[in-house]
């Protein structure tokens, strides 16, 4: 096996590790332990997306590291933005076409979510990300990426309708 598809192939493996460690992410109704699994899902990410050659979404994904570990610590908004503009700043001077900035705008709205929301608007937001990234991780070839969002979709919308009725039956 050439060194080229044995990379792919390794790629493809993380992918589906990070297919895994999304529905599990997301099936926490706890909003620490999301980010604490958002966390090494992100983490694990930087190695999938580095080995299929994507580095507008490898930036996304590292910089999704550091800042979920910073949303453990911080709700701070200031931290947020800073967060959101050097996204925007180091996508668009990366970015060849416009496609390679879907990691971007889907890393931009998962901060925004991580640091300014709680609950189901933060899932909201996780939701809108997440077609960001399944669009981009079609375009990059991704197997594992793009069954973790279609999942994490699916997952994330559950855990939404359980919060909402859970909430609903405290207000009652």
């Amino acid at each position: 096996m050439p060194l080229s598809e044995f990379i792919y192939w390794l790629g493809q493996f993380f992918g589906l590790m990070s297919f895994a460690l999304g529905v599990y992410c997301f099936f926490q109704r706890d909003d620490r332990k999301l980010k604490i699994f958002m966390f090494l899902l992100q983490l694990n990410n930087c190695i999938h997306f580095a080995l299929l050659a994507a580095p507008t979404a490898v930036l996304s994904s590292l910089l999704a590291v550091v800042r979920t570990g910073l949303s453990l610590k911080t709700s701070s908004k200031l931290v947020a933005w800073f967060f959101i503009l050097v996204s925007l700043g180091l996508g668009w001077v990366m970015a060849d076409v416009w496609v390679d900035m879907l990691p971007v705008f889907g890393s931009c709205v998962g901060t925004y979510a991580l640091f300014c929301l709680t609950g189901i608007r933060m899932r909201l937001a996780f939701l809108v990300g997440a077609c960001l990234w399944l669009a981009n991780n079609i375009v990059v070839g991704s197997i594992g990426g793009t069954l973790l969002e279609i999942t994490l979709i699916s997952v994330n919308s559950s855990t939404i309708v359980r919060l909402w009725l859970a909430k609903r039956r405290e207000a009652a």
